[in-house]
């Protein structure tokens, strides 16, 4: 069984009732103010594009298709609006290669009202995002992609969409963004299908002949999550404090008992970002606290951890642009962690993780050339991933690119992955 969240029932029943109640109150006297009998005439934009997209592994893996990514994609995106109030659908469909299926799934559906001017609220599925990593993630605990991102899917579906209610509060001295998720959102984390990994190579076999076995929190308003932002801006530097009270986002345990689980997880941080020098600095902290097994001593689940991220970014030249990073996770309780290893799967104290990101914009800014990379001194492995888009008219778009995965070790995080690297190539048509 997975193991729950410890705050109290009382305190879980509350927050949504009071959003509820929120939005229940705004609707009704805007609907007042409005009349909802009244004759309305919506205007309704249609957007969307329909795209192929295809990859092949650069090396052999049996466990998996040679094609990474194989599908033709078509998303159509809907948004109108009253006086009062905004709503917004945006869904893809895609025929599927690899899983030889077809798929749909629902990007956005939510509603958006403006009750005055210190209060925005917006409920349903949305795509959330905080913090000032660049593709490195501290305090947004919102659900990633990391799947689609691998295999070579345009970068828009690292961000995988939340289903919640997000009530802003805008005031002269700070900000609040409060977000519920009455069910657990996880991560669309790696489960064999299209990557193999070290986590669903241990029982079994590996990719799709050992497919992840993940027993996620799916119980409404119980297994919930919420989050809170407060920030504000201070001679021109962007401060903002962090909170979080749900689950760890990527499931864990599974090399252990065979069944991954997603325990219970709190997270408290901070950010600041502004310029620097003739350029963009950033720093940001956060604290893990793995409130299922504080001590460290369940070999099953994460130990705490702090994590800690300083960034900088400048622009080189004309349409040129340079982001350096330096990430750390350290984990917490590390002897007890030593006590109970039960496998040879030994991790320092310290991850350590550099990233660069370069891009540069050519041909009256056409063509965009992307060239990120994630090294690891600690562990001893690296992530490459350059991307080429060239906009060749106002409709059409054609996209090439690589994932490139390096490391000696299996249960690293960028070396479990180095049987999936690929090269990839997209044409969309947008409407």
């Amino acid at each position: 069984m997975y193991c729950t969240d410890k705050r109290s029932g009382y305190s879980r029943l509350l927050l949504p009732v009071v959003l509820l109640a929120c939005v229940g109150a705004t609707l009704q006297g805007r609907a007042e103010e409005t009349g909802l009998l009244a004759d309305i005439s919506l205007p309704v934009e249609l957007h969307g594009f329909m795209e192929t997209r295809a990859g092949v592994r650069t090396q052999h893996d049996p466990h998996e298709k040679d094609g990474s990514v194989m599908e033709v994609r078509v998303q159509g995106e809907l948004l109108t609006h009253t006086e009062w109030a905004e709503f917004k659908y945006k869904g893809d469909a895609w025929g599927d290669g690899i899983t030889e299926k077809g798929a749909y799934d629902t990007r956005e559906a939510w509603g958006f009202i403006r009750p005055s001017d210190f209060l925005d609220v917006k409920v349903g599925r949305q795509v959330l995002t905080w913090g000032t990593g660049d593709l490195v993630f501290l305090n947004d605990l919102f659900p990633k992609d990391w799947q689609s991102y691998f295999i070579g899917r345009d970068r828009d579906y690292l961000k995988a969409p939340s289903d919640a209610a997000k009530v802003s509060l805008f005031t002269d001295l700070v900000n609040v963004d409060l977000v519920y998720t009455p069910k657990f959102d996880p991560d669309r984390f790696i489960t064999g299908e299209y990557l193999s990994s070290w986590n669903n190579s241990v029982h079994r076999g590996a990719g799709r002949d050992a497919l992840v076995d993940a027993d996620t929190p799916d119980r409404w308003f119980d297994d919930d999550e919420i989050a809170i932002r407060v920030y504000g801006n201070i001679n021109n530097y962007e401060l903002a404090f962090y909170g979080y009270w749900g689950f760890w986002k990527r499931p864990a345990g599974e090399a252990l008992s065979g069944l991954a689980t997603f325990p219970a997880l709190h997270v408290y941080g901070g950010s600041a970002r502004g310029q620097v020098g003739t350029g963009i600095g950033n720093v940001e902290i956060a604290f893990y606290q793995s409130a299922d097994d504080e001590n460290g001593s369940d070999p099953r689940i994460q130990n705490s951890e702090m994590r800690y991220l300083v960034g900088y970014t400048q622009d080189l030249a004309r349409d040129c642009n340079a982001s350096l990073q330096y990430y750390v996770e350290q984990m917490l309780d590390y002897a007890a962690y030593k006590t109970n290893l039960t496998d040879s799967t030994d991790r320092d104290r310290y991850r350590q993780v550099l990233t660069l990101q370069l891009t540069k914009l050519m041909m009256n800014q056409n063509l965009e050339l992307v060239f990120a990379s994630y090294y690891s001194p600690s562990d001893d492995d690296a992530y490459l991933r350059p991307n080429l888009r060239y906009k060749y008219s106002d409709r059409m778009l054609l996209e090439a690119g690589a994932n490139v995965f390096l490391g000696e070790k299996q249960h690293t995080f960028f070396g479990q992955l180095e049987s999936n690297s690929n090269i990839y190539a997209a044409l969309r048509y947008s409407f």
